[in-house]
Order: C-alpha cells, then sequence, then structure tokens
C-alpha cells in the first residue's frame, strides 16, 4: 500500500495539505508527479511550463514552491487532468531513478555499533552504491544465491541533495537539501566480508530500494525526530528514532561537502538503526518470498518482495 504514514486531515486548509514528489512511468515516458491524499497529478498539469521530470525540477528548483502552492489547491471535480488519478493506478519509479551518486554511511546509529560489540566511531564511515542499483516501490529485489548467500535489509533515511555543496557549514547544511525518502540498503554480507570493503556488496542490482515518495525538506523541519522500522514478511525487526544517529543529516552533508562535490539529485543514506538480520541470534537473512516493509514517520512506507533467481535476470 502506499500511503503516507501521516496523511493530511479532513477539512485541511490547502495550505496544510502536505504535497508529496514523485516519479512515474505513463506511456513509456518518465514523468514528475505531486501526491495530495492518495491521488496524483502530473506536474504540467497543475502549472504551466512546469519541469517534466524529476531531472528538470532539480535543475531548476526554483519553480518548487510554485508547485507546492498550485498542487494544494482544490482541483474542479470536472477537469480530469487537475483532479488526477488514484496512486494504484500509477506505475512508479524511484523518487531519484538514476542519482548521480549514491553515498551511503555505515555504522551511524549508537545501538546497531552496541549491537557489533563496537566503539561508536569519531568519523562518518563513508562508502558508495553504485546508481544502477536503485528500484522503486514495489520493485522485486532480487540476488543470484550461487553469487551471494547472506543477503539483509537495512531500513534507512536517505537524503536527496537539491543544491550544489562543497564545504557547506554544518549549520547551513539543511538548506541544501530537497527532501527526504524511504530507504533499503540491503546487503550481501559475504560479499561485503568477503571483499574487505563494501561497494560490491552493496551494490547489486536491485539492492537499493528508495520511495515511494519524496517528502521536501520543508515538510520535515527536524530530520532527527523521526520513527524509522523494517517488517520483514509480518516481523517488526527493526525499530528506532533517527535521533539515535551517531551523525545527524547535517553533519553528513558537511562531512562530505569537505571531501567532494554534492550535486543536485545525489542521495545519501544515513545509516542503518539496529537490528538487521546478521547480529540477530538466531540470524535473520533474507529469503525468497520474503517481503520487506521500511516505515518512516511524515515520509511513508516502502515495500519489496524479494526473489532469488539463477544466472541473468
Amino acid at each position: 500500500m502506499l500511503a503516507p504514514s501521516t496523511p493530511p486531515g479532513r477539512g485541511a486548509s490547502p495550505g496544510d495539505i502536505a504535497v508529496r514528489l514523485i516519479t512515474y512511468r505513463e506511456a513509456g515516458r518518465e514523468r514528475l508527479g505531486l501526491v495530495t491524499g492518495d491521488h496524483v497529478r502530473a506536474a504540467a498539469d497543475v502549472l504551466p511550463d512546469a519541469p517534466g521530470t524529476m531531472a528538470e525540477l532539480l535543475a531548476r528548483d526554483d519553480t518548487l514552491r510554485e508547485l507546492q502552492e498550485a498542487a494544494a489547491e482544490p482541483a474542479p471535480a470536472a477537469e480530469s487532468a487537475r483532479a488526477g488519478r488514484r496512486l494504484e493506478e500509477i506505475e512508479l519509479l524511484a523518487p531519484v531513478p538514476r542519482p548521480g551518486k549514491i553515498v551511503a554511511v555505515g555504522l551511524n546509529y549508537h545501538a546497531h555499533a552496541t549491537e557489533q560489540g563496537i566503539e561508536p566511531p569519531t568519523q562518518p564511515t563513508v562508502f558508495a552504491k553504485f546508481p544502477t542499483s536503485v528500484v522503486a516501490h514495489e520493485a522485486t529485489v532480487s540476488w543470484d544465491p550461487e553469487l551471494a548467500g547472506q543477503v539483509d535489509y537495512e531500513a534507512e533515511l536517505a537524503v536527496v541533495i537539491g543544491r550544489t555543496a562543497r564545504r557547506v557549514l554544518e549549520r547551513d547544511a539543511l538548506e541544501y537539501v530537497l527532501g527526504y525518502t524511504c530507504a533499503n540498503d540491503v546487503t550481501a554480507r559475504d560479499l561485503q566480508r568477503g571483499d574487505r570493503q563494501w561497494v560490491r556488496g552493496k551494490s547489486l542490482d536491485t539492492f537499493c530500494p528508495l520511495g515511494p515518495v519524496l517528502v521536501t525538506a520543508d515538510e520535515i523541519p527536524d530530520p532527527q525526530a523521526l520513527a524509522i522500522s523494517c517488517t520483514v514478511s509480518g516481523e517488526r525487526l527493526q525499530e528506532a528514532s533517527t535521533g539515535d544517529m551517531i551523525f545527524g543529516a547535517a553533519s553528513l552533508i558537511a562531512f562530505c561537502s569537505r571531501a567532494f562535490t554534492l550535486e543536485p539529485g545525489d542521495v545519501l543514506l544515513t545509516g542503518t538503526p539496529s537490528g538487521v538480520g546478521v547480529y540477530r541470534d538466531p540470524q535473520r537473512l533474507l529469503r525468497d518470498g520474503d517481503e520487506m516493509t521500511v516505515e518512516i514517520e511524515r515520509i511513508g512506507r516502502l515495500v519489496n518482495r524479494c526473489r532469488t533467481t539463477v544466472g541473468d535476470r
């Protein structure tokens, strides 16, 4: 089910209605959509000369506020293009289908360090996931069991960069954020450990689900005050608050931007809380047919089913 975890109530004024951004496919083309409640409208139907895709919006982010205000206005029922369609009729893609880069952070929750029996790091542990690992809400996460035999879930808050960031100060860092979405940093633990670095085990095709929606930064003034969880086949395995992060989103943006440029559309994965499968007793690693649900307060639920496939997909 695609639904914000805190949908707007009935009777809300237009200014109170939260507007989420999505990327979807229609007639073989990528489109930018705006979601209010359980309906979606193409950005082009909401505002004249609106960006048609997320990439166009990132290139002209000055139009975001106009889009939000236009989308929050009630649409006449007779105007079908403005009234929109129900979410279940839409073929969703990841909010940012192909980020320029995915910067991920390991060991970033106090309780996650504790479950491994290690001291919290004194600076962020940064690694990369390849953009080809990105898939959408309700897409299948698949792997070849002859390649990877220990696959794990990791619920994460994803930060989408909206402005070029280089050497920014922590106090200013959140001004460079377009918005937030749910992520699942799916990991092949045997590859991760066998390689003695993390990129391959984190970057298999389909190993970075993102979505279902992008909630703009103005809707989440404090990214360190969100409930986050992961449920696998009906069993709640991770449950925490982003307040348990060792390094918050602003700190991570500042840290990364001192080393390399963060560009519009880059995705920053902020780490996972405790409860991952490899450190449970007994271990709970992913199996064929498992359904993973990552849920983050004020954003929604990201759902993906697991499949093992031998050889090429």
